[in-house]
C-alpha cells in the first residue's frame, strides 16, 4: 500500500478504494443499505481510520454487501479511535471505538451479516470530558 504523505494524497487513495466496491451514495433508497461511518479526523487518521476504512470496502466487496461506506469528521471520541457508525437498516446507529482490522472483521461478521452487537460499543450517553465541562 502506497504511503499517505498529503492530505491529497489520502483523497486519491479513499477515490481508489471506493472504486472497487459500489458504494452507492447515489441510490435511490440508501435507507435500504447498510450505512458504515468512518471517523477520519487527525486522531483517527493517525490511530489507523485509514486501514481500518481500506479493510472495511475490500471485504465487503469480497462479500458482495451491498453497504454505503463513507468517512466523516471527529466523533469526539479520540480516546476510542478508530471509530466507525454503523446503521443497519431498521436498527439504531451503533458507534463501535477501537475498530482496527480484526474488530472490523467481527462486526461485518457478527452484527453486519448476524444481527448480533459486538463488544466495543460506546454508548449514546457517552460524554467526552469536554461535554462534562460544559455543564458546570
Amino acid at each position: 500500500m502506497a504511503k499517505v504523505k498529503t492530505l491529497d494524497d489520502l483523497k486519491k487513495m479513499r477515490e481508489g478504494l471506493q472504486s472497487k466496491i459500489s458504494l452507492r451514495e447515489n441510490s435511490d433508497r440508501p435507507e435500504k443499505l447498510v450505512q458504515i461511518k468512518v471517523s477520519m479526523a487527525t486522531c483517527g487518521i493517525a490511530s489507523g481510520a485509514k486501514e481500518t476504512m481500506s479493510y472495511l470496502i475490500e471485504e465487503l466487496d469480497n462479500r458482495a454487501l451491498d453497504a454505503v461506506v463513507t468517512q466523516t469528521g471527529c466523533m469526539g471520541y479520540c480516546h476510542s479511535e478508530p471509530t466507525i457508525e454503523v446503521h443497519v437498516p431498521g436498527t439504531d446507529p451503533v458507534v463501535y471505538g477501537d475498530v482496527d482490522i480484526k474488530k472490523a472483521e467481527e462486526i461485518i461478521t457478527k452484527h453486519i451479516i448476524g444481527g448480533e452487537l459486538v463488544d466495543g460499543i460506546i454508548p449514546a450517553a457517552y460524554k467526552t470530558s469536554n461535554e462534562h465541562r460544559n455543564e458546570k
